[in-house]
């Protein structure tokens, strides 16, 4: 299958190409493809993601085609195979999916249009993880030996999942923290506050209310007081350790509201980076390089 489906199918060497590449069309190199048209199709709530991958369609001159799942055949009950193939009778050159079940890209196998995953379940989000990798670059100009701590809802989360298995391959040393009701045990698990004194980057995951089949065993202010970046935590972070998140921030839960834009932040960084990372990826595929 063409497009970008899992990091786990790229070399450490690509994801270093695809990170370099991101960053020459930051500085301004353009590329055009105005004879191409890509659909994209949510069928999950997102703003970052999916205004992203429009922003970087069109800022390659890709004609967008804007799928809306609750006025389409969907309702009717068609399948996400006959949907995609669909698109791809009418001719469009790749299609950009966020789905809630997991690897979904395993029953489109027939399709021969490239597929861009905008996140499947809780499994993986390649081009979130693409464009963390990019901030973190930007800020220390390498991988190998840096500390990062993932803070949170890990068991929801996409991005943990991704994350943590590219950043391992990178050199990284990864760790996660947060209630023990979220841990799955894909990294070793330290206290938040020894996290904030020794890595150089906190990663926070929002709490996923809407995945949860159980209400938390905590309130949202305990919550915020044991595992939420306070200002206090900020101050014990070391002096050029940063802050990220994937968005949309919980603030006063996760974050508190004066530390989501403090100096250290680099949530904003991230969202600016992420139409650089697709812009990127989308161009490599369409030139047959991915």
């Amino acid at each position: 299958m063409r497009g970008l489906l899992t990091l786990k199918d790229l070399s450490t060497d690509k994801i270093k190409e695809l990170i370099q590449y991101a960053l020459k069309l930051k500085k301004g190199f353009r590329i055009s493809y105005p004879d191409k048209k890509i659909a994209t199709l949510f069928f999950e709530n997102s703003t970052r993601t999916h205004y992203s991958f429009q922003c970087a369609l069109m800022n390659l001159g890709i004609k967008v085609i804007d799928f809306n799942s609750s006025s389409s055949s969907i309702a009717k009950g068609e399948s996400l195979y006959d949907t995609v193939r669909t698109f791809e009778a009418l001719g469009v050159d790749g299609v950009v999916i966020r789905h809630t079940k997991e690897k979904y890209y395993e029953d489109l196998k027939n399709i021969q249009i490239p597929i861009f995953n905008g996140g499947d379940g809780k499994a993986d989000h390649p081009t979130q993880s693409l464009l963390d990798l990019m901030t973190i670059y930007e800020e220390y100009g390498h991988f190998e030996g840096l500390k990062c701590c993932i803070v949170g809802d890990i068991s929801h989360s996409r991005v943990a999942h991704g994350n943590i298995e590219i950043m391992q391959r990178l050199g990284m040393e990864v760790y996660i923290s947060g209630p023990e009701e979220f841990n799955d045990h894909c990294a070793e698990w330290i206290p938040l506050d020894e996290a904030c004194r020794t890595m150089d980057i906190i990663m926070l995951l929002r709490v996923q209310f809407e995945r949860h089949q159980e209400k938390m065993k905590i309130s949202v202010e305990e919550y915020h007081k044991k595992y939420g970046m306070t200002y206090e935590r900020m101050k014990m972070m070391k002096e050029k350790a940063i802050i990220m998140h994937p968005a949309p921030i919980n603030r006063g839960v996760e974050i508190a509201d004066e530390v989501a834009e403090c100096e250290k932040s680099r949530i904003y960084k991230q969202m600016t980076n992420g139409v650089y990372v697709r812009m990127a990826v989308i161009s490599d595929v369409l030139d047959g390089n991915l």
